[in-house]
C-alpha cells in the first residue's frame, strides 16, 4: 500500500491523496465555519431591538420571514453550488463564501429599515450556501470510511467550540463596548466589523490550507446536466432518501434554533428589565449551554456511529432530537434556575441529528457526485428550514415561544417512524473499509 494512504492526523485516518496539513486546516475552518453563520441570529436580535426598536410583539414574526428568505435563497443556490463545488473546486467556493458572509456582516449593523435586512439576508444566504455545501463535501472527501464517523464527531465538536466561541465572544462584546462609553448602536457596528473580519481571515485559511481542485483523477468530468440530475436521481436508494429527509430537519437545525432560542431568552430579559446589551448576553447565554452540551456529547456519539448500521444510528439520534425539543413544554421562563437541564437536552438531540444526517450521507454518497448529492441533501435541510421558521416564526408571536421547538420535535417522531422503515427494508450495512 502507498504510504499516502496511512496519512493520520489523530485518530483520523485520512482518504488517499489528503496530507495532513489539508486535515489540520479542515479542522481549523471547521471551528469558525458553523459559528460564523449562526452569529446572524446574535447580531440580528441585537439590531433589532437596538439599532430599529422593533416592538417586541414583532420580533418572532420579522425573524421567521428573514430566516425564511434565506432558505428561499439556499434552496435555489444548494444544487447549483454543488455542481460548482464539484466542477470548480472545493477551496475556491469555500473561500468565495467566507467572504460573502464578512460582506453581510459589513452590511447588517448599517441597516436603516427591516426592508435593508431582507437584502442583506440575500447575500447572507449565498454566503451560507456556499460555506455549508463546502463543508459537507470536504468533511465527505477527507477521512478513509472507517473514520467516517469520527471525523463528523470532531467537526462537531469544533463547531460547537466555535460556536461557542463566536456567539458568547462576540455576544458580549456590545455590552463591553458600551460600558467603554460608545453608543448602543456603535456597538453593534464595531462588533459585527469584528465578525466580518474574522470571516476574511478564514478565507485566507481556506486558500492556504486545503487541498486545491476536485477528487476526480482521469476521469471526464461529468457535465452540468449530469451533475443537477444526479442529485437527486442517487434518492432511489432508500438510505440515500432517508438521509435527504434527515437534512429536512438537521441540515441548518443549529441557526434555525438559534434563532427562536436567543430570541426567546433576550425577550425574557427585556422584560425582566434588562437593556438591549444585557438581554441579548443572557439570550446567547441559554443557546452557548446547549451548544457546550453537543460539543461534549458529539466525541461519545460519533464513535458509536462506526460501530452500527448508520440508519439504526440516525433513529436513535431522531429520538434524542425529539426529547430535547419537546422537552421545553415543561418550562416556562427560560431565564429560570431549572433551565440548564432543558438545553442540555436541547443540545443533544440537535448535534445527534446533524451528526446522524452527515454520516448517513457520507456513507451513501457516490464519490464522483458527491458535490451534487450533497447539495440535494442541503436542498432537503433548506425547505424543512423554510416550512419551520414560516410557521414557527408566526407561532413564535401569536401562540408561544416555545411553538418553533414542537415543530422540530413532531419532525423528529416522523423521521424516526421513516428510519425504522428503512431500516427493515434494507438490512444493515456496516462501514465498509
Amino acid at each position: 500500500m502507498n504510504d499516502i494512504n496511512n496519512y493520520h492526523i489523530g485518530p483520523i485516518q485520512l482518504a488517499p491523496g489528503i496530507l495532513p496539513r489539508h486535515g489540520w486546516s479542515f479542522l481549523a475552518v471547521g471551528f469558525l465555519s458553523i459559528g460564523l453563520m449562526t452569529f446572524i441570529a446574535i447580531g440580528q436580535t441585537y439590531i433589532l431591538n437596538e439599532h430599529l426598536g422593533i416592538p417586541e410583539s414583532e420580533q418572532g414574526g420579522i425573524s421567521g420571514k428573514l430566516v425564511f428568505l434565506t432558505e428561499i435563497v439556499t434552496l435555489l443556490c444548494f444544487l447549483p453550488a454543488g455542481i460548482l463545488i464539484d466542477r470548480l473546486g472545493r477551496r475556491s467556493i469555500y473561500a468565495v463564501g467566507f467572504l460573502l458572509l464578512a460582506l453581510t456582516y459589513i452590511l447588517y449593523p448599517l441597516a436603516q429599515s427591516v426592508g435593508d435586512l431582507y437584502y442583506y439576508r440575500v447575500i447572507y444566504g449565498l454566503g451560507v450556501v456556499t460555506v455549508a455545501g463546502a463543508l459537507s463535501t470536504v468533511m465527505v472527501d477527507y477521512p478513509a470510511e472507517q473514520s467516517r464517523g469520527k471525523l463528523v464527531a470532531i467537526i462537531g465538536v469544533l463547531s460547537g467550540l466555535g460556536i461557542v466561541f463566536t456567539n458568547q465572544g462576540f455576544g458580549s462584546v456590545p455590552e463591553a463596548l458600551v460600558s467603554a462609553g460608545y453608543s448602543g448602536e456603535q456597538a453593534g457596528q464595531w462588533t459585527h466589523f469584528m465578525v466580518a473580519g474574522l470571516c476574511v481571515f478564514a478565507a485566507v485559511l481556506v486558500m492556504l490550507g486545503l487541498k486545491p481542485g476536485i477528487p476526480i483523477q482521469r476521469e471526464a468530468r461529468p457535465s452540468v446536466g449530469t451533475l443537477f440530475k444526479s442529485g437527486f436521481a442517487a434518492a432511489r436508494n432508500p438510505r440515500v432518501a432517508l438521509a435527504y429527509s434527515a437534512a429536512f430537519i438537521a441540515r441548518g437545525d443549529q441557526s434555525v434554533n438559534a434563532t427562536f432560542l436567543i430570541l426567546w431568552g433576550t425577550l425574557a430579559g427585556k422584560a425582566a428589565g434588562m437593556d438591549a446589551g444585557e438581554a441579548v448576553k443572557n439570550g446567547t447565554l441559554i443557546f452557548v449551554i446547549a451548544q457546550i452540551s453537543a460539543l461534549v456529547w458529539a466525541p461519545i456519539l460519533g464513535p458509536l456511529m462506526d460501530r452500527i448500521d448508520r440508519v439504526t444510528a440516525l433513529a436513535v439520534c431522531m429520538v434524542l432530537a425529539a426529547v430535547g425539543n419537546l422537552s421545553l413544554l415543561l418550562l416556562d421562563d427560560p431565564l429560570g434556575k431549572y433551565g440548564l437541564i432543558f438545553y442540555i437536552l436541547l443540545g443533544i438531540g440537535q448535534i445527534s441529528v446533524f451528526l446522524g444526517g452527515q454520516s448517513l450521507i457520507g456513507q451513501e454518497a457516490p464519490r464522483e457526485k458527491r458535490g451534487s448529492v450533497l447539495g440535494a441533501f442541503n436542498i432537503s435541510g433548506a425547505i424543512g428550514i423554510l416550512l419551520i421558521t414560516l410557521v414557527g416564526g408566526y407561532l413564535f408571536d401569536k401562540v408561544d415561544p416555545r411553538a418553533p421547538f414542537v415543530v422540530v420535535g413532531a419532525i423528529n417522531i416522523v423521521l424516526f417512524l421513516a428510519c425504522l422503515a428503512v431500516r427493515l427494508r434494507t438490512g444493515p450495512v456496516l462501514v465498509r473499509c
